[in-house]
């Protein structure tokens, strides 16, 4: 099939990646506009730019979606389809239904829950234990289009938002590869979704980033996995200020929340407000390396 690929980040490296695998037509990509690089004058290419040039396909970095210069560039190259994945911008209708069979999304998370930006990151946010890949039509609403096929996986106890992009990006491109499959053979389903069971997945913040030592264990090991890689969870411990990578489950305490239980080669014992520690296993000092709780401490010893 002729396609023309609309994606940005690492997550859609893999869905263009089976494209080309399978034998499609790339007949050109649509990738943000390069940003400048450690705030110098150099300029960082996206992922998928980074990729697609490896494979000699043709990209193009239009700066809006509606002053027309993206339509005729898509008039021209007169795809069958687009597949968009992470692109990070919002398509006009007049894009989404040029193509014969029009356009469709690699979205990461098991629709009608967590459309939007971070779907990802609030499903481990929230606890859930389980989260997928949906295919999907787009439609003029975000997120909001019927849906093809979805595939589901569950979420690691340990697991963090950045390991699981990588699983999903890859679940993402086998499901494509089967959807874009049944669209050919005119198998594809179309499945409504089911808008009393929607829920929505904001953009992060630095303002989530804080840990309240008050909340049960889970929940913040939930944020420490869920804010990976950025904006992180911070908390400040014996007047320094941390950034929270790792952690792991702790013991039953009758102790204040906060309250730095032991700190040693296990890493840093803090209590919770559910009557049970976490163990910080991995951190970053402000203006230090990131590094193993128990190599920080063998510099910096804290009383307990």
């Amino acid at each position: 099939m002729r396609i023309l690929f609309m994606g940005t980040p690492d997550f859609a490296v893999a869905s263009l990646r089976r494209l080309v695998e399978d034998g499609h037509t790339v007949c050109g990509v649509f990738t943000q506009p390069d940003k400048p690089k450690n705030r110098g004058h150099k300029l960082a290419f996206s992922p998928v730019k980074e990729y697609a040039l490896s494979q000699n396909l043709p990209v193009y970095q239009p700066l809006k979606m509606r002053d027309g210069e993206a339509m005729s560039i898509i008039r021209e190259l007169s795809p069958e389809l687009i597949v968009v994945a992470a692109y990070g911008k919002i398509l006009p209708e007049e894009i989404l239904q040029f193509p014969p069979y029009g356009a469709i999304n690699v979205h990461s998370s098991l629709l009608p829950k967590y459309r939007g930006a971070a779907p990802i990151n609030w499903a481990i946010l929230d606890g859930e234990t389980e989260t997928g890949v949906s295919i999907m039509y787009m439609a003029k609403e975000l997120d909001a289009g019927d849906v093809i096929c979805q595939v589901s996986t569950p979420i690691g106890e340990e697991e963090d938002a950045l390991s699981l992009t990588g699983r999903l990006a890859e679940l993402g491109a086998d499901a494509l590869s089967d959807a874009i499959r049944a669209l050919e053979n005119g198998t594809a389903s179309r499945t409504p979704q089911d808008e009393s069971l929607q829920s929505y997945a904001s953009m992060l913040s630095r303002d989530m980033s804080p840990i309240d030592w008050s909340r049960p264990a889970r929940a913040i090991s939930c944020q420490v996995r869920g804010l990976i890689p950025w904006p992180c969870a911070v908390t400040e411990l014996q007047g320094q200020r941390f950034k929270i990578y790792k952690t792991a489950p702790g013991t039953a305490t009758d102790k204040a929340p906060g309250t730095v239980l032991s700190a040693g080669k296990r890493g840093i014992e803090v209590a919770c407000g559910d009557g049970n520690s976490l163990l910080i296993t991995e951190l970053q000092a402000e203006g230090g390396k990131r590094m193993a709780a128990a190599a920080y401490l063998l510099g910096h010893p804290m009383d307990v």
